[in-house]
């Protein structure tokens, strides 16, 4: 008898994919292997209370991803067996949207209003700003909320956040200047970056300064409106503010960016829909004084022409339409708990003298392993055991992080994270272990 999964009507998923998402869970987990037999669609519905047509369609996703076979006849049987390293594996390593939260249908819904009323506009060469009607609708948003003046601003659509980074790298700092960023630091910014950048604020010819006010990857820390405060009236010469996390709140207090706090004659804003929508399309943008803009978009032109047109107005009717904002809400509760179920599972598996951060949002926290760990060498025994993740060597450009290890949580299902915490967390013991046989001894107190 099949482990019946959590069910209720209270979620804006939809329970055909509630239950979709639960056998699939348990299938990849190994809780249901190869062979065995799924209920039938009646049994299932009426032991979980739900419509026929309910478990039928949740039965044909997992036909459509290969983890069940329907016989005429017979039934639905599991044919995904978990010895194959791609159905074991548990990531991580990436900090990535949930793929089974993705509304597929609406999705090809809005792609083909797009086709039916703009395919010749879209497919024909744009501006290096980027789409025309993308970019109002982001100005009027950005007006709306105070971090855009039409006077002084304008706005450039990337594609994604990371070519925004490169851009500002070959268009505003120069040949012998430095970027200062704090460690732990995302390695996408230490390669858009390169050798300009620093992690030592005192270091001469510094340029521009780099931050990411909330959840920042990879350590999920927020900066208190007290900081944000601080950094907006410091005069530093150019602030770039990457803010690409901050709509994955699940809890606290919604904080301002520090562009509004005073800095927008000095500060660039950068935004994605990577995180908040779908990565694959690659749709970003940066938002600053009008010279800056400038030399940001006449960069674009020699780089890529233009950001792909049909990607940029699939998002502008995908968020239009309200949809995106719906999508948003169910991405929010599914963070909510999977952010939850990974600080409850590490409280339980980390060794003694371990620290992780907790954050409000986003989609990583940050582990230390207790004084004399290696997170690379814990790696290659997690990877024998199906599950990644990405050391702290990752992430450092000066300071040794051999302790530490990002936690990318926001891609996997709550029963994932558990299964693959709890693989983690004896390997981790036997590090703990290792090392501290390797530690100099506490000196005694002297007697007065």
């Amino acid at each position: 008898m099949i482990q019946l999964p959590q069910i209720t009507s209270q979620s804006e998923i939809p329970l055909y994919r509630q239950l979709y998402e639960g056998l699939k869970d348990s299938i990849l987990a190994g809780s249901l292997k190869d062979g065995d037999r799924l209920p039938p669609t009646r049994d299932l519905a009426g032991q979980l209370g739900l419509n026929r047509a309910t478990v039928s369609a949740a039965y044909a996703l997992l036909e459509e991803d290969g983890l069940v076979s329907g016989q005429v006849g017979r039934g639905s049987f599991v044919q995904n067996p978990v010895s194959a390293p791609e159905a074991r594996e548990i990531s991580f390593s990436t900090s990535r949207p949930a793929e089974e939260l993705f509304p597929l249908d609406e999705v090809r819904e809005v792609t083909s209003e797009v086709m039916r009323r703009s395919a010749a506009a879209v497919l024909q060469l744009g501006s290096p700003l980027g789409y025309g009607p993308l970019r109002n609708y982001l100005m009027e948003e950005a007006a709306a909320e105070g971090v855009f003046d039409a006077e002084r601003d304008d706005l450039l659509i990337t594609s994604g956040c990371q070519q925004a980074l490169d851009l500002i790298h070959k268009a505003l700092i120069g040949p012998s200047g430095f970027v200062y960023a704090e460690e732990p630091i995302y390695p996408g910014v230490r390669n858009a970056f390169g050798r300009a950048l620093t992690v030592d604020p005192s270091q001469a010819g510094i340029e521009a300064t780099i931050v990411t006010p909330s959840f920042r990857n990879p350590t999920g820390y927020t900066m208190s409106l007290a900081e944000r405060r601080e950094l907006a009236e410091s005069g530093r010469r150019l602030l770039v503010e990457v803010d690409i996390y901050s709509k994955l709140r699940y809890e606290g207090e919604v904080l301002p960016t520090i562009r509004s706090l005073g800095a927008g004659d000095r500060c660039l804003l950068l935004r994605s829909f990577s995180k908040i929508a779908f990565p694959g399309l690659r749709v970003g943008w940066v938002i600053g004084p009008k010279a800056l803009i400038a030399k940001l978009a006449t960069a674009k032109q020699w780089t890529d022409l233009h950001s792909d047109q049909l990607s940029q107005a699939i998002l502008l009717e995908f968020a239009r339409s309200g949809r995106l904002e719906a999508h948003l809400g169910r991405v929010l509760e599914a963070g909510r708990l999977r952010l939850k179920t990974t600080i409850d599972t590490l409280e339980q598996v980390l060794p003694a003298g371990s620290v992780f951060t907790r954050p409000q949002g986003g989609m990583n926290l940050w582990v230390t392993l207790p004084r004399g760990c290696d997170s690379v060498a814990v790696l290659e025994k997690a990877r024998r055991e199906g599950v990644s993740y990405l050391p702290g060597r990752y992430f450092s450009v000066a300071t040794p992080m051999n302790e530490g290890l990002r936690l990318s949580f926001a891609g996997l299902s709550p029963s994932r994270i558990v299964e693959g915490l709890r693989r983690l967390g004896p390997l981790f013991e036997d590090e703990a272990r290792i090392a501290s046989r390797y530690q100099d001894p506490q000196p005694e107190m002297a007697m007065v």
